[in-house]
């Protein structure tokens, strides 16, 4: 690239990071802040709380890229007009894709980066960060509940253990499930250990109580039982691993025998629409961008700013895009106007940006530079 073009590319590169950088950092807090209950209540270390945090980062940063490309390449822009750059670069003749080329490069790499963000690191990072919710979970009895201290573990669920002793082995165990109002149970056992995988709570010497609607209640004893932990360990953690946690081969050709995709196969079709046009998106922001910003223009002229011109077309677009792929997944014809709404955006957006440029006032323009007196003046007659 030439030196005009390495300024423009590096000045939209550091405005492109100054937009990204802080409104990741505050998407990705209310990510965090999200689970750091689960981490804090489950007694987990440090290294636990940054891991999750980790994996949850590559989630928020495709939702924001392309509107940081919009902002970083309308604020560049604006300040070179504002500063008179715009109009010192077409009064020298330097083409016009001296601007436009080291924005439009920055884009593409964008657009690379993107498509490696959502078909591989985001996948894996989101089924990592179900393993690690499911084995926090998988842990919340044998090494979690605190000793003499009442616990819901879930909404109607209440746990209590007098000692924990080693070997995940409890002591002075008593626990209330409330979950199904109509058929009320409380379990005491002297022992119980939790199984390896966390399905299971197994109770020894003790008893159970049940009530029924009516009120009747009915107490059996036991040497040993088995308190099933499964849907605590499985619905809460969500390990099952669903189409968002899928690379993009497994949504081109996903198995016959998924059960996941064989109960909501419209869930596959919208998830890989939607990967296979984000992509694309840092491209065709950057070139309307480029369309409302990119041309010298008066300080006087009447216009709308153009920084919310640019957000606002592509805050529509991308609410057309996210609701075409949204529909998909119970619609499949609108897989094919959320393919036709990226292409034919990026289309129109090229086919502008050939276009000749509208005729200037290049012998005004001359004259302000070489005259600033005189050509205020002109200005001010035309006003």
């Amino acid at each position: 690239m030439k030196i005009l073009e390495r300024y423009i590319f590096s000045r939209v590169a550091r405005m492109f990071l100054a937009v990204l950088v802080p409104v990741i950092a505050i998407l990705w807090l209310t990510q965090v802040l999200g689970r750091i209950d689960l981490v804090t209540d489950s007694g987990q270390s440090i290294v636990s709380f940054i891991t999750l945090a980790t994996l949850i980062l590559p989630t928020v940063i495709p939702t924001v890229l392309p509107f940081a490309v919009v902002l970083g390449t309308a604020q560049t822009l604006t300040a070179m007009n504002n500063d008179s750059e715009l109009a010192v670069i077409d009064a020298g003749g330097a083409a016009r894709s001296v601007v436009y080329k080291p924005v439009l490069l920055f884009a593409v790499l964008l657009c690379a980066f993107s498509f490696v963000l959502d078909n591989y690191i985001e996948p894996k990072s989101r089924a990592q960060a179900r393993v690690v919710i499911a084995s926090v979970y998988a842990d919340l009895l044998s090494s979690v509940i605190e000793e003499k201290t009442f616990r819901e573990v879930e909404d109607g669920l209440f746990i209590q253990i007098s000692q924990r002793m080693s070997g995940r082995v409890l002591k002075g165990l008593f626990v209330a499930d409330y979950r199904e109002p109509d058929n009320a149970y409380i379990y005491y056992a002297k022992e119980g250990a939790v199984d390896p995988g966390g399905s299971q709570l197994i109770m020894k010497d003790g008893q159970v109580q049940r009530e029924d609607a009516a009120g009747n209640v009915s107490i059996v004893q036991f040497d040993s039982y088995s308190f099933d932990l499964s849907a605590l360990t499985e619905d809460r953690s969500q390990t099952s691993r669903r189409a968002t946690d899928r690379g993009l081969g497994y949504l081109l050709n996903p198995p016959k025998d998924d059960p996941d995709y064989l109960g909501n196969p419209g869930a596959y079709r919208a998830e890989l629409t939607r990967r296979l046009t984000d992509w694309t998106l840092p491209l065709t922001y950057a070139i309307f961008t480029i369309l409302i910003v990119g041309d010298a223009r008066s300080h006087r002229e009447r216009r709308m700013p153009p920084m919310a011109t640019a957000f606002g077309l592509a805050l529509f677009l991308r609410l057309a895009s996210h609701f075409s792929t949204n529909q998909a997944e119970n619609d499949p014809a609108f897989i094919y106007i959320a393919y036709a709404i990226a292409i034919m955006t990026l289309l129109l957006g090229v086919y502008l940006l050939l276009k000749p440029r509208r005729a200037r006032r290049r012998g005004l323009l001359l004259s302000v530079l070489g005259n600033p007196g005189k050509g205020n003046a002109t200005n001010g007659e035309e006003q």
